[in-house]
């Protein structure tokens, strides 16, 4: 298979686990982008200021804005003063965004479950040792 093939293949088969995770989260209210910003918040342990969540989600910080905000308004996360540096604002997760995170980590889940199901146990374990090593080569 030629390097272009496999490339494209890959692009497909990441549409499609892509497309049963939104089609998952749809009902939860959240988009994949707001997903990540509550898997990036819940896995900090601790609030973010919104610079370092951007750095986090590899986007400039002014693309974090509108993320925040929708998942303000959803009672996900509050935005607070930065203690530490008062011209800085902390995102904390709340209650109602850990159980959010939770329920989108079970929608991702769910959705590499279905999509990976016509492997075996083996084939699955190969995979995730080639992509493991592409995905270490460029870390």
């Amino acid at each position: 298979m030629e390097d272009a093939e496999l490339s494209e293949l890959l692009h497909r088969v990441s549409r499609r686990l892509r497309h049963g995770y939104v089609h998952r989260l749809v009902p939860l209210g959240v988009n994949p982008g707001q997903a990540r910003a509550l898997r990036a918040l819940a896995d900090a342990d601790r609030p973010l200021r919104m610079v370092q969540l951007a750095d986090q989600l590899r986007i400039v910080p002014r693309s974090v804005t509108p993320v925040i905000d929708a998942l303000e308004q959803a009672g996900l996360v509050r935005r607070e003063i930065d203690p530490a540096n008062r011209r800085s604002t902390l995102v904390v997760l709340t209650q109602a965004g850990r159980e959010m995170h939770e329920r989108s980590r079970e929608a991702r889940r769910q959705a590499g479950q279905d999509l990976f199901a016509v492997l075996s146990d083996d084939q699955r374990d190969q995979l995730k040792d080639l992509l493991g090593a592409i995905d270490a080569q460029f870390g």
